[in-house]
């Protein structure tokens, strides 16, 4: 039977996502009502300035005091869609102190201060649900901490930036330079005003932090992960990818150490080859890959941002947490027994496509692999050109695995040697 009085939810913010959840909250109320089993109504919706148009949204609920509209006492549920440390955080801590659960979008609060959130709710018994905060529409948090509870995750490997996809295959589909690719991804609106949290993977890096955490059992915040943005990658990084049958990704790497000791995370710019399904991964859609002991390789695909996708994972938390407040339960809570130390960048072995300008004369070559020779960096394959007339040659080298550390000390040498005019570019190699 099907209770009469509804559950209140409050909604903390309306722009993009904040809207598309009033809206769809308001035309489907019967289906989510029925899903659920109650009538569940927005209490207010709390904005920064009441006077601007919001087509389709209630007047009569909007609100700039989100304090007194979180501290309400008829408040089951709070959807927080505004972004930011404060006052989001404040917010959450208050409604959970009041019984209220919390579902939220907030990637950067969660890899900050996550475990802190997390702490709190048990505490007052209520839930924080956050799928919409890594992948918009793509459902992954829930299967990793759920669907996977039994198995053991040993590596998380996607794509979780839309805007960065979008200038990196723009880039590579029409041969523009990164500056021309992010004016037309801002053009399109894939590209804030403001595009630093994307292009400089602070938005990734937010998001590998809460994927190694709940993939491995482990606290993990986003001064855990290291970071590299989409900014300096160039054409001719792009071309060069190409001749290697590869393609340039900004990945979120997350990963399990061989001897389960440690974890690492790590966004950054790698070549990945063709044949990896995420090279395939076009303009802002976002991709993960799972890889688990037991279940193999999972893929997931979708829109990673956006109004609709957002709040379809907002949506489908807060039916999740209407459920668990009928029932008078709350879902599974943060799972970090393992306390796996988060190993240093220096420490993380990959293969590098190193691009260098020579002297073009002989015993370049071998005066450049005797410096990788010296510091352990043995060496897959190496490509060289010369250029018409100017007396320098293009080298490339991919190593195979080495340190990051080693790697950067190689550099440091080569840098110092008379035959190399400069050290073009260095990039991560991914996917093999």
């Amino acid at each position: 039977m099907m209770r009469t009085r509804p559950l209140k939810v409050a909604l903390l913010g309306c722009g993009v996502v904040g809207s598309e959840v009033a809206r769809i909250m308001t035309t489907t109320a019967d289906d989510l009502a029925a899903r659920i089993g109650a009538p569940v109504e927005l209490a207010g919706i709390a904005v920064r300035r009441a006077g601007r148009p919001r087509p389709g949204v209630p007047e009569h609920l909007l609100t700039t005091d989100a304090e007194a509209l979180v501290g309400r006492d008829d408040v089951d549920v709070v959807v927080e869609v505004v972004g930011g440390i404060e006052p989001s955080k404040s917010l959450i801590l208050k409604a959970f102190a009041g019984g209220a659960s919390v579902v939220s979008a907030n990637k950067a609060l969660l890899a900050k201060d996550g475990a802190e959130l997390h702490e709190a709710a048990a505490a007052a018994g209520v839930d924080l649900y956050y799928e919409a905060a890594v992948a918009g529409a793509i459902p992954l948090l829930r299967p990793l901490r759920e669907s996977l509870a039994g198995d053991k995750v040993n590596r998380v490997l996607g794509i979780v930036n839309g805007t960065t996809n979008f200038i990196l295959d723009k880039m590579d589909s029409t041969g523009a330079g990164y500056s021309e690719a992010l004016e037309e991804a801002t053009a399109l609106g894939y590209a804030e005003a403001d595009p630093t949290a994307d292009v400089e993977g602070f938005d990734a890096a937010a998001k590998a932090a809460i994927l190694a955490g709940i993939a491995f059992h482990t606290k993990v915040t986003a001064a855990d992960v290291y970071r590299e943005g989409i900014t300096e990658v160039t054409a001719a990084d792009i071309a060069s990818a190409k001749q290697m049958g590869c393609v340039v990704k900004l990945l979120a790497i997350c990963e399990r150490a061989a001897d389960g000791a440690s974890v690492t995370a790590r966004v950054h710019p790698a070549m990945i080859p063709l044949s990896h399904p995420l090279a395939s991964v076009r303009e802002a859609y976002n991709a993960v890959f799972v890889e688990a002991e037991a279940a193999g390789r999972l893929m997931f695909y979708g829109p990673g941002a956006g109004g609709s996708p957002t709040a379809s994972a907002v949506l489908g938390d807060l039916v999740a947490v209407c459920r668990n407040k009928l029932a008078g339960t709350t879902g599974p809570g943060d799972s970090v027994y393992a306390a796996l130390p988060a190993k240093p960048m220096d420490e993380v072995v990959t293969r590098y496509h190193v691009s260098l300008d020579v002297d073009d004369r002989a015993g370049v070559l071998a005066q450049v692999a005797s410096v990788f020779a010296e510091h352990g960096v043995s060496i897959d394959t190496v490509r060289q050109q010369g250029r018409d007339g100017d007396g320098d040659a293009a080298l490339v080298v991919v190593t195979h695995r080495a340190t990051d550390a080693a790697l950067s000390a190689t550099v440091d040498k080569l840098r110092a040697l008379d035959s190399v005019r400069d050290v073009a570019s260095i990039m991560r190699v991914e996917g093999e």
